[in-house]
């Protein structure tokens, strides 16, 4: 009795787990399989979202359909025209290929195979498919053009690699443009004719060349390396900086790509800092950061040539006119054609109350930027600036720089008030000469000592000539003091220096 219960039990457990099967083999199919219907409404939805251009939409039903029915070539085949829609030739492959395979006579799928092959430079396979294609339809027309094109690419492609070898660059690209206006999806192409343009000292081109490269290949990390240190080579430390870290992307343990990486981030971080510098006015510090960019990168000469160029501007904005016109005159001659540099330098010899050499370096970086605002007002101030030196330069009277600050000017002024004091000569003659001497050195003073003034006579304008002031007033001007000293020639008094 005790038997007959136990496979009573036994047998109602196995009635339970083979209706489980049973539920869970049909649950399986409604979510791994799809009914026929449901894969045509799939195919349908497809094609109107592929008319509509909602490509990602599209792809989707496309996806489904092709879950739906493993075996059916033809929802690979309008997969593969959907990715070959969005761009995606190398995802279209797998699907014509598999297409191809169900259907061996399927002339279509050939054909845009081998349309496909060929665009990415392989000549032999592509070619394989457009005979494939003559044998079933040897009138097909396309394919015979296809065909024809694969034999020509092959000759052009064996041509541009004998002309590099040869050193014969400028050949390999003239022969490389028809090569890859035949095979635009080959990378090995691109990177020829970058790798041309290198050597032949045209490294945007190759910059050109190699970006869309870096696309074209799943794991590129020579690419990104190489446009990495192109832009590197130009200065464009940034973009140099991105491709190198698409690089670490791909392998963080890359070891050239890192090196390469830790040399770009550090330079670029100093350069970045030095510019900041400069515009919150702390010249020295910049020039101090400058100097580390020239031990950080010696042997590429943008960066020295650039760290030159912002000391040469640091140097001018502290006004130390002696040590700028050095540093701008090396600038100069590593860029003769830098208006910044010629701009900078014009200052320094204006410091220098240089004006003619200013004048000439302004007239200069003119040449090679007509129409530069700020160079065209530099040059007009320098011009200024030289006609009146040739009357009246307050500097040149107090024989103090232009950078000198108001207690060196006035100390100036009492030592040559002092010397130049008509009390101080005899004949009538020596006191004219000193009184004319007394007059220039107090308008010096006056002129110097009022910031107004002085900048009005920094911009190449006498705040003292009659001649720019309204109404003129010829010789009269009224003396900066108040009065006279030498009015009827009594010069018996004590003066007071100011």
């Amino acid at each position: 009795m005790m038997d007959s219960g136990r496979r009573r039990g036994l047998n109602s457990v196995l009635s339970s787990l083979s209706l489980l099967c049973v539920v869970l083999d049909l649950q399986l199919d409604g979510v791994l399989g799809a009914t026929p219907v449901e894969i045509e409404q799939h195919l349908e939805m497809g094609r109107k979202l592929l008319a509509a251009g909602q490509l990602a939409e599209a792809l989707s039903h496309y996806h489904s359909a092709v879950e739906g029915d493993s075996k059916n070539y033809l929802t690979y085949y309008k997969r593969a025209a959907v990715f070959l829609a969005m761009g995606k030739s190398k995802s279209a492959l797998p699907d014509l290929t598999q297409a191809i395979q169900l259907k061996p006579d399927f002339l279509a799928a050939r054909l845009q195979r081998g349309n496909i092959l060929l665009k990415q430079g392989s000549t032999q396979e592509a070619r394989e498919d457009f005979q494939a294609v003559l044998k079933r339809s040897p009138d097909h027309e396309e394919a015979h053009d296809q065909l024809h094109k694969a034999d020509e690419l092959e000759l052009l492609q064996e041509e541009a690699h004998e002309a590099y070898h040869h050193g014969d660059y400028t050949t390999s690209v003239q022969v490389l443009e028809r090569v890859i206006e035949l095979s635009p999806w080959d990378p090995e192409s691109r990177e020829l004719r970058a790798e041309c343009f290198v050597r032949l000292g045209e490294p945007r081109k190759a910059i050109m060349d190699l970006t869309p490269a870096t696309r074209l290949r799943a794991d590129n990390r020579a690419g990104f390396l190489k446009l990495s240190q192109l832009h590197y080579s130009l200065g464009e430390h940034h973009d140099s900086l991105n491709h190198v870290r698409e690089c670490l992307k791909l392998d963080q343990d890359d070891k050239e790509c890192f090196a390469h990486y830790k040399q770009v981030k550090k330079l670029s971080k100093q350069l970045d800092s030095a510019e900041e510098l400069i515009s919150e006015q702390r010249y020295q510090e910049a020039i101090d950061k400058y100097e580390s960019v020239m031990r950080t990168e010696p042997n590429v000469a943008f960066y020295i040539n650039k760290a030159k160029e912002r000391i040469c501007f640091c140097l001018v904005k502290m006004k130390e006119a002696e040590e700028a016109l050095d540093i701008c005159s090396e600038a100069h001659q590593r860029e003769p054609q830098n208006i910044h540099i010629l701009r900078d330098r014009a200052e320094a010899y204006i410091l220098l109350q240089e004006y003619e050499k200013a004048v000439e370096d302004y007239q200069e970086a003119r040449e090679f930027d007509q129409d530069n605002q700020e160079i065209r007002e530099g040059l007009d101030r320098a011009q200024k600036l030289l006609k009146l030196s040739r009357k009246r330069d307050y500097y040149k009277i107090l024989g103090v720089s232009r950078s000198a600050n108001k207690q060196e000017i006035i100390k100036a002024y009492r030592k040559l008030a002092q010397q130049w004091h008509p009390d101080n000569f005899q004949s009538e003659a020596d006191k004219k000469e000193a009184e004319k001497r007394f007059i220039e050195i107090a308008s010096a003073k006056e002129v110097l000592t009022d910031p107004e003034m002085r900048q009005k006579f920094d911009s190449g304008e006498d705040p003292l000539d009659p001649e720019n002031h309204q109404g003129g007033g010829g010789g009269n001007r009224e003396w900066p003091f108040g009065f006279n000293p030498f009015e009827n020639g009594n010069f018996h008094f004590k003066f007071q220096y100011n």
